[in-house]
């Protein structure tokens, strides 16, 4: 297993930073009459942060997870207060290193399962010291 570096983030505490939102949503078929449009405010904290004391942000690196819509680069939101469950997606810390898999829990064995078939599943045993560290429950991407 290779050796990531992540750096975590804590979510902004500052509430009144607010970005722009077109409430009618923006047309992926034909063009919307652009007299639709009504702005409104909106904090990208406040829409994907449930509990701000156990959320944080990281960076992915590397390919592992691609198949799961995770490129290196893209920005993730992590929450710790959620509890790991088989198919959700996890920050781990496994043996000294942090990874980001999916879970795969079975009656006795748990799985880091990698999404990418250039990967191999890890198989967490006795003598490996797992922490589930966080569930990822968003993905920001540059497009």
């Amino acid at each position: 297993m290779k050796n990531q570096k992540l750096v975590f983030f804590h979510p902004s505490q500052e509430m009144n930073k607010r970005m722009h939102l077109a409430e009618e949503g923006i047309s992926a078929g034909f063009p919307s009459p652009a007299d639709d449009f009504k702005e409104l405010r909106i904090s990208i904290d406040q829409e994907v942060v449930r509990n701000e004391e156990s959320t944080f942000y990281a960076r992915v690196s590397g390919e592992s997870m691609q198949g799961a819509g995770l490129d290196d680069g893209d920005l993730l939101v992590i929450d710790r207060s959620l509890e790991p469950q088989n198919d959700k997606i996890a920050v781990c810390f496994i043996d000294g290193a942090f990874t980001v898999k999916r879970l795969r829990v079975e009656v006795n064995c748990v799985y880091l399962m990698p999404e990418n078939k250039n990967y191999e599943p890890i198989k967490v045993s006795q003598e490996d010291e797992l922490v589930i560290w966080g569930i990822v429950t968003y993905v920001v991407k540059k497009v």
